[in-house]
């Protein structure tokens, strides 16, 4: 009891030398947070995908090149038509060698103009200097400057004005706008200021696009006056891009109530398909970890039966794990018990034997007990040897791999020892192979070897003196998909009710004769647990004669079979 209470306190020094092992998963961590990781993950690589084409079709840049070359070719058109109007009305003298624009018919006919085309014209003379602008008109007092002014803007909250806002950041923000040269307007304006203008006084037709000081775009085109084949002058027609930004902006908020609406769905589809991933998880997350701290079969995992995709199936393959957890751990108690059993028998034996021959005094009845202490010693000895073999057994299979062994050479090789070798009884091993030499299985050679060998030994015992054991190898004749193995002897038998209890572990049916002790009965078991690492089959039967008697007992052995 001392020594059970040591060992039981060694464990807990243990236990508590790993605290991280022992506490529940995610304690040190603080709480769970309400969004999983998982689902922001899923939320952002799906509205990361619906993000890049929003940002392209913002951008646009093609249509904004074409609405803006639109607008420039309707601005040279009027310019042209304009300036073949000044050509043919704003010429002072009429007729004359010299012959140049009027300062004040030029003036009088740009401001009417500006009004019928809703542009700034502006006209330079061939020097260069401004000869009219429509946003001054002259006085005798001096010249003043029209500059429109935005409408008023209604006092309190406004959404709208707050979008527009937004929207101008936006826009402004995209590279497209900072490819336009700034637009500069010095107090004295000449045409040299402006290179579309200084082509104009050329000869030739120009076009310029610049953005303002707000981020608006002013769209510029100038034109030559010309009377026959004399430039007179630069026309220079001006407007601000509010048509172009007015059709983009309309377009761009078509795309975002669109994507807001995508948005909007897409954050719905996350959710749900985050929550059929997520939540499930978390539910055999927090299951295996109750069954983990609380070490009860109270919990169970969640089977999710309606499911058949890998959340299904990842539940299915935990509760099939805890539920082969627990007939592991059913079957360590069992053996536990078994063994404490098996060894306090012969324990009990030798102790009675000790205490026995203290007291007698007959030296020959003191040799018969001593005799029996060490005949129990030896069982012990043998028992506990067996002991230690099965429970090495269940590490080694678990860290072997397994690799094709060929059944065919193993059953070779055994013909030849048990046709060298003799054993008391005089009984004859048989072996044989049926049908095709290719009987590839996969395991341990050396585990499938000391199977066939437990069978052959027991079969060996139980067979009668001179008899005979037959050692049997072939495909399954049906489909070849498994390797059958027997090993049939012409013994008593095995009862009934017992086909399947011969293999429990310290199970002993021992022929009649035989003396006790001989054998611990871990032989039939060990040799399943081989089988069963194998992906195979072992199982007994007894073998009947034409009336139905028994003459003897059968192993089958059925492991699959390696195919090419």
């Amino acid at each position: 009891m001392a020594e059970n209470t040591k060992k039981t306190g060694a464990r807990d020094r243990r236990a508590t030398d790993r605290p991280a092992m022992d506490r529940p998963i995610g304690e040190n961590s603080g709480r769970r947070p309400k969004i999983s990781g998982l689902t922001l993950r899923i939320l952002a690589i799906n509205l990361f995908a619906v993000a890049i084409p929003l940002f392209g079709l913002l951008y646009m840049d093609r249509y904004q090149d074409n609405l803006i070359e639109a607008e420039l070719e309707a601005l040279t058109r009027q310019g042209s038509i304009f300036a073949k109007g000044v050509a043919a009305l704003a010429v002072e003298p009429e007729f004359s060698e010299a012959t140049e624009l009027s300062k004040e018919l030029v003036r009088r006919m740009v401001r009417h103009a500006s009004d019928q085309f809703g542009t700034r014209l502006r006209l330079y003379a061939p020097d260069g200097h401004l000869m009219a602008d429509s946003n001054s008109f002259g006085r005798s007092g001096g010249v003043v400057q029209i500059r429109p002014l935005p409408p008023p803007r209604e006092s309190g909250f406004d959404p709208g004005h707050w979008a527009d806002t937004a929207y101008d950041l936006l826009v402004n923000w995209l590279p497209r706008r900072g490819d336009f040269p700034r637009y500069i307007e010095t107090r004295t304006q000449r045409a040299e200021d402006y290179p579309e203008a200084v082509d104009a006084l050329a000869g030739r037709r120009a076009q310029a696009v610049r953005t303002a000081s707000d981020g608006g775009l002013i769209l510029t085109s100038a034109v030559p006056v010309r009377r026959y084949k004399q430039v007179l002058g630069a026309l220079m027609l001006s407007v601000d891009g509010r048509e172009v930004d007015k059709a983009m902006r309309d377009v761009r908020f078509e795309i975002l109530s669109v994507f807001a609406f995508v948005f909007a769905i897409t954050i719905l589809l996350s959710l749900y398909l985050a929550g059929t991933i997520t939540r499930p998880v978390q539910r055999l997350a927090a299951a295996a970890e109750r069954i983990r701290r609380d070490r009860t079969r109270e919990t169970e995992i969640p089977s999710f039966e309606g499911r058949d995709d890998e959340i299904g199936d990842l539940a299915r393959a935990m509760r099939e794990m805890t539920e082969a957890l627990w007939q592991r751990m059913d079957a360590i108690d069992r053996f536990a018990a078994d063994v404490s059993h098996e060894i306090k028998n012969p324990l009990t034996s030798v102790r009675s034997a000790v205490e026995t021959a203290a007291r007698v005094q007959d030296p020959e009845k003191q040799k018969k007990l001593m005799a029996i202490v060490l005949d129990d010693v030896q069982r012990l000895d043998r028992l506990i040897s067996d002991i230690s073999e099965a429970s090495r057994l269940d590490a080694e299979l678990s860290r072997a791999g397994s690799e094709p062994v060929d059944l065919a050479a193993i059953l070779a090789t055994l013909a030849e020892v048990y046709s060298a070798a003799e054993n008391s009884a005089g009984v004859r091993v048989e072996t044989a192979v049926n049908g095709s030499t290719d009987l590839r299985v996969r395991g341990s050679e050396s585990r499938l070897v000391q199977v066939i060998r437990n069978l052959v030994a027991n079969a060996i015992t139980f067979s009668p003196e001179g008899g005979s054991v037959r050692l049997t190898a072939g495909a399954d004749p049906v489909d070849g998909r498994e390797v059958i193995i027997t090993v049939e002897d012409d013994g008593p038998g095995i009862p009934e009710n017992k086909l399947d209890a011969i293999f429990d572990r310290f199970y002993s049916e021992r022929p009649t004769g035989e003396k006790f002790g001989t054998h611990s009965g871990l032989g039939l078991s060990i040799s399943r647990q081989i089988v069963d690492a194998s992906s195979g089959r072992l199982w007994a039967e007894n073998r009947t004669g034409v009336d139905g008697s028994v003459i003897g007992a059968r192993f089958v052995i059925r492991l699959p079979r390696v195919v090419n």
